[in-house]
């Protein structure tokens, strides 16, 4: 008698509990291999040597039923939102999938990036972001095709992945972005369970991430709030880039305007989620600033923008690959500011592997200071406060997350600018340096770095110095640390 009434306790205690630690809550789509089709390749493969760092590249179709959400109750800034399933529509999108070609190679994490679409076709800025701590590291990385406008087309000249190879992708069905959501938590799920060809080709994962960009990362941010209690489906979420407010759960673009703003994480989140802010970002995301907890951690990055010259240069052969001339540009002005050169690829590095870690119940991430994207400093140009990694805390130019669009095309303004210092005025002159508040500020007047850095030792040191700091901070990897210094020691800076 006493053993059914504590069956009946544990049957009623397991059906109040959230789903969180199961994953059963996401259907498990069936699992097909695409056709060759006629350019004989996935959109947005890779235009690299991917044997030549030990991985391979695959792509498979998921297929199922997907639901589409509605709120539940009130949402309100805490993020602490709860949904209701809606109706139901089929579907059959795909999974871009890179891993390590040696099984003792992977090291059991699984990053499952939200393709972006802003351009109206699909980007992977994240792969590029942190494309060394993926491959040297042995991640495994799948790109999901979770929304309409890369599978179906939107207002670009390429018609989706249906329009650019209707051979190979003519078969996919897309129902719209209210179902975006629940795509993505089946594709999380195709990864742990596969029914059909295996993605990961037997790889066994210990950690599944999901990860966001910009637009992307206003999804995730939905998706950490309100579907992942219900999915239980990803370990740990890192968002790049958002806004302070997170995308409608409707899929509808226009129903921004419903969401409450801000839209901070919750904090009462199962698994961890990391937030990474650049320059670009802070002014239109600090408003969602909210303090770490240790389930939730931001960081936000001096001296980076949104998008810049690191993975402008990794990701534009593997769009040209694919598309050739209609590859998106940011369209700046001829002789504009070039793109910023920063250490954002370099804090995404430390950003994904704390993450890792945190997720397999280790230490949670350090915390960083806060941005003051508004004041910068007289003598450098640089922004104050925030996470500073030697680019920024021993300077050779100036860095900016933002930039004069004056003539530019729409993206131009995200990739931030870089100024050389080859100004004559006295490094430390604050007579000279203008006043941080004017608007044309910089100044003309510009640091002299022979001045700065009487030799190439002396530069040397100081990189040195900082770089360790920033590893002991835990906002910088050895590794990349010790490329930071070699690449001081090659050049040439100093005397």
């Amino acid at each position: 008698m006493r053993t059914a009434v504590l069956a009946v306790l544990v049957a009623v205690l397991a059906a109040l509990l959230p789903a969180t630690a199961a994953h059963a809550a996401a259907a498990n789509p069936t699992i097909t291999v695409p056709p060759a089709g006629t350019h004989g390749f996935p959109f947005l493969a890779a235009a690299e040597d991917l044997g030549s760092f030990g991985y391979t590249e695959s792509e498979y179709f998921i297929s199922g039923t997907a639901t589409a959400y509605a709120k539940s109750g009130f949402w309100t800034s805490d993020g602490r939102w709860t949904v209701r399933p809606t109706t139901r529509a089929d579907y059959r999108t795909r999974l871009l999938v890179r891993r390590p070609s040696d099984p003792a190679r992977f090291n059991g994490t699984v990053v499952v990036e939200w393709l972006n679409v802003s351009a109206q076709l699909e980007l992977s800025p994240d792969y590029w972001f942190t494309r060394d701590e993926l491959l040297r590291r042995g991640y495994a990385w799948v790109g999901v095709s979770a929304q309409s406008v890369g599978v179906n087309g939107g207002l670009g000249d390429i018609a989706g992945l249906r329009g650019w190879d209707p051979a190979r992708y003519g078969s996919l069905v897309h129902p719209g972005d209210a179902y975006a959501y629940d795509i993505f938590s089946q594709a999380g799920q195709a990864l742990r369970t596969p029914n059909g060809p295996d993605p990961l080709g037997g790889l066994r994962i210990r950690t599944l991430l999901a990860d966001g960009e910009s637009q992307s990362a206003g999804l995730v941010t939905t998706y950490a709030n309100a579907v992942q209690p219900v999915s239980g489906v990803y370990d740990g979420f890192l968002i790049h880039s958002n806004s302070a407010v997170g995308a409608p759960i409707s899929g509808r673009l226009a129903d921004v305007l419903t969401m409450p703003n801000p839209s901070r994480i919750r904090t009462d989140t199962a698994v961890p989620v990391f937030v990474v802010l650049t320059e670009t970002d802070v002014p239109g995301a600090s408003a969602a600033r909210q303090p770490d907890t240790d389930r939730v951690v931001h960081w936000e990055l001096a001296g980076t923008a949104h998008g810049d010259q690191w993975a402008f240069d990794l990701g534009d052969p593997t769009l040209k690959k694919s598309v050739g001339s209609a590859a998106p540009q940011p369209d700046c002005a001829a002789g504009s500011a070039p793109y910023n050169d920063g250490p954002g690829h370099y804090s995404m590095n430390a950003a994904l592997r704390s993450l890792t870690t945190w997720a397999q119940g280790g230490p949670r991430p350090a915390s960083g200071a806060l941005l003051d994207a508004d004041r910068r400093d007289p003598r450098t140009g640089l922004a104050l406060g925030g996470i500073r990694l030697p680019d920024v805390a021993v300077p050779t130019r100036t860095l900016s997350g933002e930039r004069d669009t004056s003539g530019s095309g729409v993206f131009c303004g995200l990739y931030g600018a870089r100024d050389p210092w080859n100004g004559d005025a006295d490094p430390w002159d604050q007579h000279n340096a203008g006043d941080p508040s004017d608007p044309s500020f910089p100044p003309t007047a510009e640091p002299v770095l022979s001045r700065l850095y009487p030799t190439n030792a002396d530069y040397v040191s100081k990189v040195q110095a900082a770089a360790q700091s920033s590893v002991t901070a835990g906002h910088l990897l050895p590794e990349d640390a010790a490329a930071i210094v070699e690449a001081a020691r090659d050049s040439g800076i100093g005397g």
